[in-house]
């Protein structure tokens, strides 16, 4: 089983589209994915506004790129995981929307302004078409290994508390973990080397990396051409943060179980003030899906998008316990406030949607809820098995998410 949270090219076609520029209507969708199904990008899109420098690059990437291109990356998507994809066929015991209050949260309204004042729109679109936004993402799954040269925030500023936060969860909670890696998301580091994207592009559209560097060194002007972009530097090429795993998998990548934190979500917490715990959120709630890989808590007689929910509710609290308890991270309480308001951020009103994680007042209750189970412990040097937490989890599970619109 995978999981992967892939944000970066829904926030980047969202973040075009908030441009008021006329898009095609396929620009809107919400895979970041726009369907070209011919070689020739004036049958398919208007190209009458987009400037000649980039539509001759487009047509260019185009004619190097595979006539399959379009499946290839589809089912790159798929094998690895990185595609959070909408099903709209997804009807079925579809939580009411007017039942939550759900409201925008600051790091979306911050992740929204990554690309507004483009200077050529067109530029983003076609980066969301051809999965641009995602090398990245690839780069670091695919081919990141742990070093103690990894580097954690754009000035490795989180590095060592990261590291230490790692070392801290594999002695904390009763799974096999000394196997999970701490991975990296660089955006800027990237595309600056033509070489490390024309690897990643020959996983995606096959090939060898040395037959991609064509096309890789496209992206790389493409990327440069756009001033909003910093060279890959804008947070939202890194603006993703995961856990991995091929256990149970029928046909294994080889790609070790791994947390993968990006640059531009540690960005996003830094610029709403959380900046202080929210790293440390973050990683627990990936350490928690692992719990919940070695658990088989995966396993759920929900449909899609509750099923998806209390998974990630789940991790909220996983991650909360370990912040809390006495041997965890110890938090005060101004740090407690501030690592349930990290969960509350990344809230999400897509009720219908196979991936919805939650509202963010489901979320806020999820960490508060696990923070209350550590602290009314009698035994504050008492960790809770991890199945013994989960099972009390889904006993709360229908407090946790009943409706609060009033």
């Amino acid at each position: 089983m995978k999981k992967t949270l892939s944000l970066a090219a829904s926030l980047a076609v969202a973040a075009t589209c908030a441009l008021g520029t006329a898009l095609p209507a396929h620009a809107a969708d919400t895979t970041g994915t726009a369907t070209v199904t011919s070689r020739s990008l004036q049958s398919s899109i208007d190209t009458s506004t987009m400037s000649p420098r980039t539509k001759a690059l487009a047509e260019r990437m185009l004619a190097k790129l595979p006539p399959d291109w379009e499946s290839r990356s589809r089912a790159a998507a798929a094998k690895y995981g990185i595609d959070d994809s909408q099903w709209s066929e997804i009807r079925e015991s579809v939580i009411n929307p007017d039942d939550h209050q759900c409201q925008s949260t600051e790091l979306k309204t911050w992740a929204r302004s990554l690309l507004m004042g483009a200077e050529d729109p067109f530029v983003i679109f076609m980066l969301s078409i051809f999965d641009g936004f995602n090398l990245p993402t690839y780069d670091a799954l695919i081919f990141g290994t742990e070093s103690p040269s990894n580097t954690f925030g754009t000035n490795g500023e989180y590095t060592q508390k990261l590291t230490a936060e790692m070392k801290n969860l594999k002695r904390f909670w009763d799974i096999k973990s000394s196997d999970i890696q701490l991975i990296p998301l660089h955006g800027a580091d990237v595309f600056s080397s033509p070489e490390r994207v024309a690897r990643t592009l020959s996983v995606l559209y096959g090939g060898t990396p040395e037959s991609q560097l064509e096309l890789a060194e496209m992206f790389v002007e493409m990327v440069n051409m756009e001033p909003i972009l910093h060279a890959g530097a804008n947070p939202i090429f890194s603006f993703n943060a995961f856990a991995y795993t091929e256990k149970r998998e029928p046909k294994p990548t080889g790609i070790p179980d791994r947390i993968i934190v990006g640059d531009g979500i540690l960005q996003g917490m830094t610029a709403v003030g959380l900046g202080d715990v929210a790293p440390r959120a973050i990683v627990s709630h990936e350490f928690g899906h692992h719990v919940q890989y070695e658990d088989d808590l995966f396993v759920s007689d929900l449909p899609a998008p509750e099923a998806t929910r209390r998974t990630e509710l789940m991790a909220d609290a996983f991650g909360t316990y370990y912040l809390t308890h006495a041997r965890g991270e110890a938090l005060n309480t101004k740090r407690l406030l501030s690592s349930e308001q990290s969960f509350y951020e990344v809230g999400d009103c897509g009720f219908d949607n196979p991936g919805h994680h939650g509202t963010p007042n489901q979320r806020l209750s999820a960490s508060s809820w696990a923070a209350s189970v550590a602290n009314a412990a009698a035994n504050q040097g008492h960790i809770l098995p991890s199945l013994k937490f989960a099972e009390q989890f889904d006993a709360k599970l229908p407090d946790l998410v009943k409706p609060d619109a009033g």
